[in-house]
């Protein structure tokens, strides 16, 4: 398991852009996903953007064409670019690593969460 540490939130006008930074205090390349996560006030907290072991990518729709998620085994860490960045993109984004432990099965690490705003 890890510790994970987001960075480059914001505040940012209607169409700007932001890059999020997660760096893990370990070795992710055995992790089975890493993922970003957001929760807007009064809102649950929604998937927005998963990459598996494997390398597979999944976006929630609502982001799709905007986002991108990558990583970087080298440095321990998962990125989120965002562009096109719309007013309901507000909310803390969190970053997640799972991992699949014996016996145990999945363990999920979270980080402090970074702010987002965008302006209209």
């Amino acid at each position: 398991q890890v510790q994970l540490v987001e960075s480059g939130g914001g505040l940012v006008q209607a169409g700007g852009s932001l890059r999020l930074s997660c760096a893990a205090s370990g070795s992710i390349f055995s992790a089975n996903a890493m993922g970003w996560y957001r929760q807007a006030p009064g809102k649950e907290r929604e998937l927005v953007a998963r990459i598996s072991g494997g390398g597979t990518t999944t976006y929630a729709d609502s982001v799709k064409g905007r986002f991108t998620i990558s990583r970087d085994y080298a440095k321990n860490t998962v990125y989120l670019q965002m562009n096109s960045l719309k007013p309901e993109d507000t909310a803390v984004y969190y970053c997640n690593a799972q991992f699949i432990l014996a016996i145990v099965g999945k363990v999920d690490n979270w980080g402090q969460g970074t702010q987002v705003t965008v302006s209209s």
